[in-house]
């Protein structure tokens, strides 16, 4: 067998320092608009991307709708009523900050995104005359065509014209660099953030950024209870790669977070054991509104949010009689009561009346343009379905005129998930800032995904930018503060000793290690006993794997600082679930050992950071954020006055 040549050059000891005004760490969509707000603001700008940001992160291959773009001409839902529908549907367990500036801003960034180069209309008549197209400005809209707030996009387009303007406004961008740690200084008694760290993950040349501001807009924590290395699916949205290394590396260096005990459907999003969602036949999200029947060809009732049976499939994007408007598509993954949008029947009434299983889409008895905007066109913008399940599917004769899909499980799911799966749908855990999206620690700010109760696309891009301009703004008067040497020597010890190993343990069998940790010990159902049997287990990987961790080249690496990383997120998670001593139904948090569920001392964000190597524990009140327009408008006048740059 041929020795496999390492195809890279070998740069390992090797390093280099660049300095900006502003350092973005992340290259998605909060990373890029971040980026390039700082850029527009005169600032000099680095982005750091492990990927290429071309067409990394959750919708480097697209997505098809944009939520709560609720100032496009055709809106009927202002930003306020938006963001505090999102507020009360979570219980208050939500990022009312995060939430307003989508709402407030997520339309300016589509037209910023459209004079880039993206897609955001019917510009070719494709859809004339459908009922959910506006023909004067050629918007088209998904899930409400009442109020038309949440916008169908080619979000396949996206990441090259924002790969194209970072370029165009002279952001130095460093693709293929792994950030692996922050860069702090103590000025005037305060901790300040002054960098970061990282890691050429192909040549394995080591990476000093200094900076006056840094933007932490990186990904969600995942394969943290799940992990096959050996039958790996395709990951349904972000990429196996996109495990949350910027909480780790913010846990370390001190940054608050919140609700990290929070429960959440679904780890499938980078868990790479499964395959994408939207490849079969369901009537939520993608796939919202279609047809749905039985084994034997009976079609299955919608009905709206009062329990009426809708006679039509135009009725089932429209609010009911006395209801605004309702919320579906996103972060919102189970409405209550009064944004709740038409739903099929429940599975257990449907089986009491005779229906049979299996179920299916059958897209064949819609309207042709909504037939047309399900397969073609939200199947093939959104997530990983452009060629793996439309260009697939279509190569293999199906046709949805035709012939309907299948829908798994009960009928309306893709896969099943354990209780304890988080990150992908309902507003997970973060880092917790101030309305300047700032962290606990000065000069280090957060985006996207890195926030608490993070939403979708539209999310990412409005915080992203808000966190460029803000940080921009910031570093006017701040100076330039040199790392300690020492630091770096330390973070350059500890990315490099795999790889001075000659023999041990791979990345693979840790993580493997430590999601049956989870899934043991940080299960549906925790008490204190568990919890802390798993956080003794973590802490025996930290003494006796990581040492001996094994590598060959920059790639396995990575994927080493990788698994480092996610021991550090499920080690910060289980200090949070120790820290609530009640049960949470908003949360989906139970503890068998403190079964009083939301006990009225409890309703607020419990706040974990770490503090000379222990977890900090702090409470905020649930509605810290004030008065959401209010508090907007007094601090972005400049924005609002100057053209909404």
């Amino acid at each position: 067998m041929k020795e496999y040549e390492w195809p890279y050059s070998n740069e390992l000891g090797e390093r280099t320092d660049d300095t900006a005004d502003v350092l973005v760490l992340g290259g998605g969509l909060a990373g890029c608009y971040a980026a390039i707000a700082a850029a527009r603001h005169g600032k000099s700008v680095i982005l750091v991307e492990k990927g290429a940001t071309r067409r990394s992160g959750s919708a480097g291959t697209g997505f098809d709708h944009w939520e709560s773009a609720c100032t496009n001409p055709c809106s009927k839902v202002s930003p306020k009523e938006m963001a505090e529908a999102y507020v009360d549907e979570q219980d208050h367990y939500s990022n009312g900050i995060g939430h307003y500036i989508e709402c407030r801003e997520g339309y300016d960034r589509l037209l910023d995104m459209e004079s880039f180069g993206g897609k955001i209309r019917d510009i070719d008549d494709e859809f004339k005359g459908a009922e959910f197209r506006d023909d004067e400005t050629k918007l088209m809209f998904a899930y409400d065509y009442t109020n038309c707030y949440t916008l169908r996009v080619w979000g396949s387009t996206f990441k090259p014209a924002l790969r194209n303007e970072l370029k165009r406004l002279g952001v130095k961008v460093y693709d293929r660099v792994e950030a692996t740690a922050l860069l702090t200084a103590m000025v005037d008694g305060k901790k300040r953030g002054i960098g970061a760290m990282g890691m050429n993950v192909r040549t394995g040349r080591f990476m000093v950024f200094k900076a006056k501001a840094t933007i932490l807009t990186m990904s969600r924590p995942a394969r943290i209870w799940l992990f096959d290395s050996d039958m790996p699916g395709i990951c349904e949205f972000r990429p196996p790669q996109s495990i949350g290394s910027g909480h780790a590396m913010g846990w370390r260096a001190g940054v608050e977070f919140t609700m990290m005990e929070k429960s959440v459907r679904a780890e499938m999003s980078s868990a790479i054991r499964s395959f994408p969602p939207y490849g079969a036949g369901n009537n939520h999200n993608t796939w919202y509104g279609a047809t749905m029947v039985d084994a034997r060809g009976v079609e299955i009732p919608y009905l709206d949010r009062d329990g009426n049976e809708l006679k039509d499939v135009s009725q089932r994007f429209h609010p009911a009689p006395g209801q605004k408007f309702f919320l579906k598509g996103g972060v919102i993954d189970e409405p209550k009561y009064d944004y709740r949008g038409p739903e099929t029947m429940s599975f257990d009434k449907l089986m009491e009346r005779g229906y049979k299983l299996p179920f299916y889409a059958d897209l064949s008895r819609m309207p042709a343009l909504e037939r047309k905007a399900i397969w073609g066109m939200m199947v093939g913008e959104e997530g990983k379905t452009k060629i793996p399940i439309l260009q697939n599917y279509t190569q293999r004769g199906f046709d949805p005129e035709k012939h309907m899909l299948q829908s798994y499980g009960t009928g309306w799911t893709s896969a099943q998930f354990l209780d304890q799966e988080r990150q992908l749908f309902g507003a997970p855990g973060g880092i917790i800032t101030d309305w300047d999206l700032k962290t606990n620690i000065d000069g280090i700010y957060a985006a996207g995904d890195q926030l608490f109760a993070s939403d979708c696309a539209g999310h990412a891009c409005a915080t992203g930018y808000y966190a460029g301009r803000k940080a921009a703004a910031a570093a006017e008067s701040m100076d330039f503060i040199n790392p300690c040497e020492e630091d770096i020597q330390a973070e350059m010890d500890r990315l490099y000793r795999p790889l001075l190993n000659e023999d041990g343990y791979g990345w693979k069998e840790l993580n493997k290690a430590i999601s049956r940790a989870m899934q043991n010990y940080c299960g549906g159902i925790k008490c204190e006993e568990n919890l802390r049997e798993g956080l003794d287990l973590l802490e025996s990987y930290r003494k006796e794997i990581v040492p001996n961790l094994h590598c060959e080249n920059p790639h396995e690496l990575m994927r080493t600082h990788e698994v480092m990383d996610i021991l550090d997120v499920a080690t910060m998670i289980l200090h949070a679930c120790l820290m609530r001593e009640s049960s949470s139904a908003p949360l989906c948090f139970e503890r068998s050992d403190h079964p009083e569920m939301d006990p009225e001392q409890d309703r607020c964000f419990i706040t974990i950071r770490q503090e000379n190597g222990a977890p900090v524990r702090g409470v905020i009140p649930h509605d810290y954020f004030g008065d959401l327009e209010e508090e907007y408008e007094k601090r972005n006048q400049d924005y609002i006055n100057n053209g909404r740059r």
